[in-house]
C-alpha cells in the first residue's frame, strides 16, 4: 500500500510546533510530469552504471512499500522536525 498522509510537524524558535498534514494522491497527481523526468533520469542513470532498471524498479516500490508508519525525527537543539508517514 503507498502512503497516504504525511504529517510533518515543525518546532518554531518560539517552541511551539507548527503541524502540516500533506496528502500524498494530490500531490503526487501535481507533480506526475515531473514524476516522469524523475523516470527518464532514473532510465538513463541505469544505463550508465550499468544497473538493471527492473531491478532498481523493484527497489524503489519495496521502499514505498515499507513507507507507511515510519517516523523519523531530527532534533538539534534550536531545530526539531518530526516527520510521520501513513
Amino acid at each position: 500500500m503507498i502512503p497516504q498522509l504525511v504529517t510533518v510537524r515543525y518546532r518554531r524558535s518560539d517552541g511551539r510546533w507548527l503541524r502540516l498534514f500533506v496528502p500524498v494522491l494530490p500531490v503526487l497527481l501535481v507533480l506526475s510530469p515531473l514524476l516522469l523526468l524523475a523516470v527518464l533520469a532514473g532510465l538513463v542513470a541505469c544505463r550508465m552504471f550499468r544497473v538493471s532498471p527492473m531491478g532498481a524498479l523493484r527497489g524503489v516500490g519495496r521502499l514505498l512499500w515499507a513507507l507507511p508508519g515510519a517516523r523519523f525525527e531530527i532534533d538539534d537543539g534550536q531545530l526539531a522536525v518530526l516527520v510521520s508517514v501513513r
